[in-house]
């Protein structure tokens, strides 16, 4: 039997910070408002674009597993804010890789689109058809928020992280997912206007309506990744106490803990990141997977549970076994271009305009 294992991980964060105390210049907010109701203190945004974020992460991961990217069978972005709809961005990625020998594309799950990514790339080897898949969840969520829309303002963050997937003989790697769509409430986390939906010459304002129903949203993502969880477990014959690490989707730390209660999980066996980059969408069970393996928090052979919820109302859970190594090959010496200006200089545009918008309407 072939097996898919993960044999390298990378993550890129952009330098610049956007703290709650920042937000509280230009929102109605505050640090204890946030933190209280998401567990976020800081959030990232990015000064150059996705594709470029996705890149350093994909340079650390490939360096991770001692591969280069003429290695690479196929590229799977997994996004929600592409930089490109057409072509898609993940040409662009393979373009900066070079990884000519590449089929690539992207892959909207929103916030599951990570956990999507792994099953799809599990199977694309499992079935013999590929050998080696770069895995890339990767988001710039600055670019569509609202800048003027405190609940949702507060909660976004850019940032990408990537996987190797490589067939491999050794007894480890992807072992089921169950992944599913609630769509009968898909309108309470929408953007209407995000595509040919919009209506074209009609005064678009250049903003983008965010809909979103924290409370609904809080109910429907326990369920969604709460049963997902249960399911793959059954699937897989995994007793959930055999379960080493848990890492969730980071999109609210109440969110978290309402799961791990469900599945009757102690702290320490999940990662929690989500205080230093807010809601990456797709990219933060990859980041968060990359900070559990700096931080040694993952051991050779150890049982892995990831699940997300996201838009659509999207949902899954995977299982994994780590292989041997938890410590990366070679190191990448890629970063993202220099930048010395500050999170809010670099929004300042948007906030500006977002507020005029605003204040039009009112």
């Amino acid at each position: 039997m072939i097996n898919a294992e993960i044999t390298g991980w990378g993550k890129c964060v952009p330098p610049a910070v956007l703290s709650n105390h920042d937000l509280a210049t230009f929102i109605e907010t505050n640090d204890d408002w946030i933190t209280s109701r998401t567990g976020i203190k800081e959030r990232r945004i990015s000064h150059v674009d996705l594709a470029q974020l996705a890149y350093v992460a994909a340079q650390h991961a490939l360096a991770c597993a001692g591969l280069e990217a003429k290695d690479l069978d196929c590229i799977i972005l997994a996004t929600c804010s592409p930089g490109t709809s057409v072509p898609s961005t993940s040409s662009r990625v393979q373009q900066l890789l070079k990884a000519d020998n590449a089929a690539v594309f992207d892959m909207n799950a929103a916030c599951s689109g990570f956990v999507y990514g792994l099953q799809t790339a599990a199977s694309l080897i499992q079935s013999g058809a590929m050998k080696r898949v770069l895995v890339i969840g990767g988001e710039r969520l600055s670019q569509i928020l609202n800048w003027a829309q405190r609940e949702t303002a507060v909660l976004f963050g850019d940032g990408a992280g990537a996987v190797i997937i490589e067939a491999s003989e050794n007894d480890c790697g992807f072992q089921g997912a169950k992944l599913g769509c609630d769509s009968e409430r898909r309108e309470i986390l929408f953007i209407d206007d995000f595509g040919t939906d919009r209506k074209r010459f009609a005064g678009v304002d250049g903003m983008y309506t965010f809909h979103f129903d924290g409370q609904e949203i809080f109910k429907r993502a326990v369920k969604g990744m709460g049963g997902a969880t249960t399911t793959v477990l059954e699937q897989t014959n995994i007793d959930p106490q055999d379960i080493d690490f848990i890492i969730p989707h980071q999109a609210n730390l109440r969110i978290i803990d309402a799961l791990a209660k469900r599945i009757n999980a102690p702290s320490e066996k999940i990662m929690i990141n989500i205080e230093k980059y807010g809601n990456t969408s797709s990219a933060t069970v990859p980041i968060a997977l990359c900070e559990a393996l700096e931080q040694g928090r993952i051991k050779p052979g150890d049982q892995l549970l990831l699940a997300a919820f996201g838009a659509g109302l999207t949902w899954g859970a995977a299982t994994l076994k780590w292989g041997q190594r938890v410590t990366p090959i070679n190191q990448s010496t890629i970063t993202l271009p220099a930048f010395e200006g500050t999170a809010l200089t670099l929004l300042e545009p948007l906030i500006k305009a977002c507020q005029e918008i605003e204040a039009a309407k009112a």
